[in-house]
């Protein structure tokens, strides 16, 4: 049997040929006989001296051959893996990043082989300057802060886990004034010392304090009074609505429950005559449950339309007492009017109050209007600068809120301080931030 191997390592050597060095050489005899020996032997030349491999397949050396040529492999140059590096300088910053992407260039040989960058490892939702903005809050920035104090600030506390953020923020201009961390709950002693730190800066720079707003939280009043002496107290207009409109849901949802008890038990099987009037009564009774549920925002929303309205006096059709809740309602909101003074409002609540004290079926649901914190949230009344609301330090409580769910570290008392010192640096150079906006679009206006 006769046949034709060619030799597997003579392929990643180097053979020599007339016309100079290739990548690789191999030859392929031409078989014309037997032969005796037991096996072929092959000579190559590489460039370091003379080799010989041996193969311990039969024999195949031809006695005879003729001439042929020698089959060379096609030869290319190794390309050079070239790694591009280039830093671009961001501005108002000392470290750069890498500009040019590295990429496989594009061929039989080549790969990465290391990525050179003289940036820092990188962490996710770190800000430049947030170490050294708790430092760069001096009395120096307070004084600029206080510049233009309205007179107005609102108070408010923020728990995060064990700790609890007190701010005060002035309620006209929306800037934090001062802010405290604490590692337990707040006490009236520590907010307390917290107001006559604030009243401490307000008479070293002759200033006065006007109004005061809060929620309705009972640590407020006395440390008040103690810090800043008489000054108007405003209870946040939202948060007392807000707790007389969860009461008005509770009493619809008790007469859902109500109703969800009147429900005929039908048996199995084909209903008879008086069968078929009961599982009608008991699809009204289940529309009018599913009514109350879906629309039961029309009993606390502050303004109705028409069709809402009319929604309304069909879902209640049969249940007075639901309509003397929206009733109350309305007249609840109308107690925040500022077309009227404080008194004006003290005597309509009055008479709001004696009426929720005949139903009987209303009164025990509506407790919140007996509350006292409702008579102090009628404090803005007399006077038109006063803010009804504490928006201006909840909105701060809400980006502090929005700040934890991508930065997760921000959980500890050193952590929060330099988060709120970062927020109060954004505050201070929103007016210049504001003018480089404006001068841009003008030039670009032309």
């Amino acid at each position: 049997m006769l046949k034709t191997c060619q030799p597997p390592s003579a392929w990643s050597v180097r053979a020599a040929t007339g016309e100079g060095d290739v990548h690789s050489a191999g030859t392929r005899p031409t078989a014309t006989g037997r032969s005796r020996e037991r096996c072929t032997t092959w000579a190559t030349w590489p460039p370091t001296g003379p080799g010989t491999w041996l193969s311990p397949t039969r024999s195949i050396v031809a006695l005879n051959v003729a001439a042929t040529s020698m089959l060379t492999s096609r030869t290319w140059r190794i390309p050079t893996v070239i790694t591009p590096a280039a830093s671009w300088h961001w501005p108002s910053d000392s470290w750069s990043k890498t500009a040019c992407p590295i990429a496989v260039p594009p061929g039989t040989y080549g790969e990465t082989t290391v990525s050179s960058s003289p940036s820092p490892q990188s962490r996710t939702g770190s800000k430049r300057g947030e170490k050294r903005a708790a430092d760069r809050i001096t009395q120096d920035d307070l004084d600029d802060t206080l510049s233009d104090f309205s007179g107005y600030i609102a108070a408010d506390e923020l728990y995060d886990g064990p700790y609890c953020v007190l701010s005060i923020v002035d309620n006209q201009r929306f800037n934090r004034l001062i802010y405290e961390v604490l590692d337990h709950n707040p006490t009236e002693e520590d907010i307390t010392k917290f107001f006559l730190r604030l009243g401490r800066a307000l008479t070293a720079r002759g200033l006065s304090l006007k109004g005061v707003t809060t929620d309705g939280s009972p640590l407020y009043p006395t440390p008040i009074a103690q810090g800043f002496g008489a000054v108007p107290h405003q209870v946040c207009q939202f948060h007392v609505m807000a707790e007389i409109n969860k009461a008005v849901l509770k009493a619809v949802a008790k007469v859902r429950r109500q109703l969800k008890a009147t429900l005929p038990k039908l048996g199995r099987g084909r209903p008879s005559a008086a069968g078929r009037r009961l599982a009608a009564r008991k699809k009204r009774i289940e529309a009018k449950i599913a009514d109350l549920f879906d629309h039961r925002r029309l009993f606390v929303q502050h303004h109705l339309t028409p069709t809402e309205r009319k929604n309304l006096r069909r879902i209640t059709r049969g249940h007075p007492e639901l309509r003397v809740l929206r009733q109350i309602v309305d007249e609840a909101y109308r107690l925040f009017d500022r077309r009227c003074r404080t008194d004006t409002a003290l005597a309509k609540l009055a008479k709001l109050r004696q009426r929720v004290r005949r139903f009987k079926a209303v009164g025990q649901t509506l407790k919140k209007l007996f509350s006292p914190t409702l008579e102090k949230a009628l404090t803005f009344l007399d006077d038109s600068l006063l803010p009804a609301t504490s928006n201006a330090v909840e909105r701060g409580n809400r980006r502090h809120r929005k700040m934890q769910k991508t930065i997760y570290r921000v959980r500890t008392a050193q952590n929060i301080r330099r988060r709120i010192a970062m927020d109060m640096l954004r505050d201070a150079q929103a007016q210049g931030r504001l003018q480089t906006i404006c001068m841009l679009h003008y030039a670009r206006a032309g």
